[in-house]
């Protein structure tokens, strides 16, 4: 077998095959024995044809076909292994040339894993951001307690911002009314900026049982192509007005919101819980930042057959949120302000960006040989089957081998970020 190989673009390659009368040979014997197997020759039992009493049944250009088929299959892979290639797909395969007994020549292109050159991955440059806990932070979560604990009272007088109202609506664009812009009953805190400018303080100073309508323009920017920018009329029916009484956040709030002794314990552990939260966060967006700046130091290629498959699976992880919600993917990024191209191309830059930091990772896990031992992944497989022990469906495909490669993969990845952390401290 010779070879030799042509470079279609940095993830891909092209291989010209050619085989010679021997390699055609053991091609054709094995062609021989299982077309044997598949004819029926008077005098034997199916599958029991002697291979020179079959060869005078089985027509020419069968066998002859078979063995190309044959010759082809067992060659292709180690045609690419043999020049350092690993293609990611099954390839292509185009025959240029074939003389049954003689000579057979074939092209076979196909995605790679490509060659990746890692940049310097211990001078990254990149900083970690410092842990700031602001008293407003703290004060933030203060307030959201004190509402959990708010009361509400019916009460008889107009609307003010921090009332519940309840209300019925309908949003009516041109005269007839729109998908969405309909409820009743609906509970809405005024002033919470939950609807679009205009609504919530339009209902301040109207009194229970009032109807009336609200004449408002959709913001340019509004996620609902049809209604952006539009001018449109909501029919309001206030039913209902509930003055929401917040306790004072003090020592006796501090009480009711666990085993603390005073506004000071829970305000000292507000702070402890928001800068473990903080402090995970930054963790999380630094080891980003640095497999962002050693995809940048170093030359790697992303195959479109990875860039694909990363594409489906953000398109999986939408469509499965916009289910959740009711809506088609069409809807669901349509309300996000987004048409399907510029999706597509938003997807196709994260999903490039994704491949590269995974194939520098790999590589970095190689050069500096980090591994999982067998016994953390099967730790971690017990770990999940606890986790899952109510979902059967999950329980076996945890036994799969793919799943298991799957899962110590993504720990020798994780591994490899702790790795690049350290080295960049």
């Amino acid at each position: 077998m010779k070879t030799k190989v042509k470079k279609v673009s940095d993830a891909r390659t092209e291989i010209t095959v050619t085989l010679d009368a021997k390699d055609l040979k053991a091609a054709s014997e094995k062609a021989l024995e299982k077309l044997a197997k598949e004819i029926h020759v008077e005098g034997f039992r199916k599958g029991k044809v002697p291979t020179e009493v079959a060869k005078k049944f089985i027509p020419e250009n069968d066998l002859n076909a078979e063995t190309a088929d044959i010759a082809v299959r067992t060659t292709i892979m180690a045609a690419f292994a043999e020049n350092s290639k690993q293609p990611l797909v099954v390839p292509n395969v185009n025959i240029t040339k074939y003389v049954p007994g003689e000579t057979l020549e074939y092209s076979a292109a196909a995605d790679i894993l490509p060659e990746v050159k890692l940049g310097d991955y211990k001078k990254l440059g990149v900083k970690k951001a410092e842990v700031k806990i602001a008293e407003k932070d703290i004060q933030g979560v203060l307030e959201n307690l004190a509402s959990s604990f708010a009361e509400k009272k019916v009460t008889k007088r107009a609307a003010k911002l921090t009332d519940e109202v309840v209300i019925d609506f309908t949003g009516k664009k041109d005269g007839k009314a729109f998908d969405g812009g309909s409820a009743k009953d609906y509970k809405l805190t005024l002033g919470s900026k939950t609807f679009i400018p205009g609504f919530e303080e339009g209902i301040v100073d109207h009194e229970p049982g009032d109807k009336f309508e609200l004449e408002l323009t959709f913001p340019k920017d509004y996620g609902v192509k049809d209604l952006a920018g539009k001018k449109t009329v909501f029919e309001v029916l206030l039913k209902q007005v509930n003055e929401v009484v917040k306790p004072e956040i003090n020592d006796d709030l501090a009480k009711k919101c666990g085993p603390f002794k005073d506004l000071k314990a829970l305000k000292d552990d507000i702070k402890k819980n928001l800068t473990a939260q903080t402090e995970h966060q930054n963790l999380e967006n630094y080891k980003n930042d640095l497999v962002e700046a050693l995809v940048k130091k170093s030359t790697v290629a992303a195959p479109e057959i990875l860039i694909d498959d990363q594409m489906r699976m953000l398109k999986d992880d939408v469509a499965r949120n916009a289910a959740s919600m009711g809506l088609s993917f069409e809807d669901y990024i349509e309300r996000a302000g987004e048409t399907k191209e510029s999706w597509e191309k938003k997807a196709r830059e994260v999903s490039e960006q994704r491949v590269k930091g995974s194939l520098v990772l790999q590589n970095l896990a190689l050069a500096e040989k980090i591994t999982v031992s067998d016994d953390l992944v099967a730790a971690k497989i017990a770990e999940l089957k606890d986790v899952y022990k109510n979902s059967p469906e999950a329980i076996k495909s945890l036994k799969d081998p793919n799943v298991k490669m799957d899962i110590k993969n993504r720990m020798v990845i994780e591994k490899t970020l702790d790795y690049l952390v350290k080295v960049n401290k």
